[in-house]
């Protein structure tokens, strides 16, 4: 089969497409198929994308993405199925996938790992908030073949329109990046750790208070990795850039992982993807009891869920005092992600999407 993936960002970048699609394409080629991948977004307009100011190249840059959409519309009747991965364009209506549905006639897989039907607007995106055309959605999964939802809420959604809704999660290559587990016994300062992007920091707000708190008992590191540095009143942050090049190293140097969330509708769209990450590496994650976290995290089995300040407290005290417990709760946080959120694990359901 010929394959074309329609994504927003260049291959590499973008954490959503290369943890739901982009680590299966060598099963793929593997298969037989050819696949071609076309990014909205082109490097140089990637690496100003979500910095102050240059106004002009972001809208150069969406400019040359539309003309590239439409040259694209040329050629795409040649390829089998069409996997659209959050949208074709990032504002307007949903032209492009009109087009290949209505007039090519072409087999969509409409992949979304987010609850994207619900305006989140936030500074790196507000000139465009008002042009998202967030309503798209629903037009665009009652068009596709088959929707890849990364979990059962966005299945729920997408299922009022279309019949053939799969959770597809989104998973870790437990074989050949996130290949190391956490030692929780080597001596060392303490590190409590966050990693995500700056739309994002605004959840670590909420156990800033606890955190406050403990630091006035413990010797600890709070480590925000992140692609903006946080603005928070902690004696014990630390900011380091994300690097695609030291990603598994930095996150092994954590011993506990945060996620925590607002018990919101965008939020319980979320896919768990941080407290995945942390627990493929043998660290425990500690989590909100929004959404995925809660199928992802057993209490007292692999982290910890936290509802209230009293409880991620008392979770973090537990794991600052005991490195036993870390270690006995990161190897069954790392069982769970092999068995049951890993590339291994859910290959077939990701092939099954393209027959």
């Amino acid at each position: 089969m010929q394959l074309l993936f329609i994504v927003p960002y260049p291959p590499g970048k973008a954490p959503s497409q290369r943890f739901r699609f982009e680590q299966y394409l060598d099963f793929l080629t593997k298969a037989g198929h050819t696949w071609h991948m076309a990014p909205f977004i082109s490097d140089a307009t990637w690496g100003i994308l979500y910095k102050p100011g240059h106004t002009l190249a972001k809208a150069r840059g969406i400019l040359a993405g539309f003309g590239r959409r439409f040259l694209l519309m040329a050629t795409a009747a040649k390829y089998d199925y069409i996997f659209i991965h959050r949208e074709a364009s990032p504002i307007g209506p949903p032209i492009f996938e009109w087009i290949i549905a209505k007039i090519l006639r072409k087999k969509i897989i409409y992949d979304f790992d987010d609850a994207i039907w619900i305006p989140n607007t936030s500074e790196a995106n507000k000139l465009v908030a008002g042009v998202k055309w967030h309503q798209k959605v629903g037009s665009i999964c009652r068009w596709a073949y088959k929707v890849s939802c990364g979990n059962a809420y966005l299945q729920t959604y997408a299922k009022r329109f279309n019949s053939q809704a799969i959770v597809n999660p989104t998973t870790i290559d437990t074989v050949n990046l996130h290949n190391q587990v956490k030692n929780q016994t080597q001596s060392g300062r303490f590190v409590i750790g966050w990693t995500g992007t700056h739309s994002t920091l605004r959840y670590i707000e909420q156990v800033v208070p606890v955190l406050t708190k403990l630091e006035q008992e413990y010797d600890f590191e709070f480590r925000v990795i992140s692609n903006q540095p946080p603005q928070l009143p902690l004696k014990s942050l630390v900011y380091q850039p994300w690097r695609k090049d030291t990603e598994i190293a930095d996150l092994l140097a954590f011993n506990v992982g945060l996620m925590p969330l607002e018990d919101d509708a965008w939020a319980n769209g979320k896919c768990a993807f941080k407290a995945l990450q942390y627990m493929a590496l043998g660290v425990p994650a500690l989590v909100s009891p929004v959404g995925m976290n809660t199928e992802v995290v057993t209490e007292g089995v692999n982290g910890y869920v936290c509802a209230t300040p009293a409880e991620w407290e008392t979770a973090l005290r537990a794991l600052l005092q005991d490195a036993s417990l870390r270690q006995h709760l990161g190897q069954a946080a790392r069982a769970t992600v092999e068995a049951r959120y890993s590339v291994t694990a859910n290959r077939g359901v990701f092939l099954s999407l393209f027959s």
